[in-house]
């Protein structure tokens, strides 16, 4: 058993809009994203399984061409190699859940999102 607190996980900062707190587990990452009015995540896919639960904010995901607004409180799921993008519509808190772990964050093969 580990316990976590995250006001002690170190918050990486990709850019200057988009910052995240990342636990990998053995079968699963946890991040705790922070984005700023604006942010925008490019268009992506990757073969995890996404949950993206809304703490604080407003963000507008494209996936597969659909626009969906999700607002604090609800939680939106990303199906694996479904391509998806967002942005803050103003500034914004989630935790996402990936399944498998991000092997791809974990190598530092997250350009993307360093932008």
């Amino acid at each position: 058993m580990q316990l976590y607190e995250w006001n002690r996980i170190e918050k990486e900062q990709l850019n200057p809009s988009f910052a995240r707190q990342v636990i990998h587990g053995e079968t699963m990452t946890v991040a705790r994203v922070y984005l700023k009015k604006g942010c925008q995540v490019p268009e992506h896919s990757h073969h995890n399984e996404q949950i993206s639960m809304l703490e604080q904010g407003t963000l507008r995901f494209v996936i597969d061409g659909v626009e969906k607004v999700v607002k604090a409180g609800e939680v939106l799921r990303i199906p694996p190699h479904v391509p998806h993008s967002a942005e803050a519509l103003e500034d914004s808190i989630a935790v996402d859940l990936f399944s498998p772990i991000r092997e791809d964050w974990i190598r530092g093969d997250d350009a993307y999102l360093r932008k």
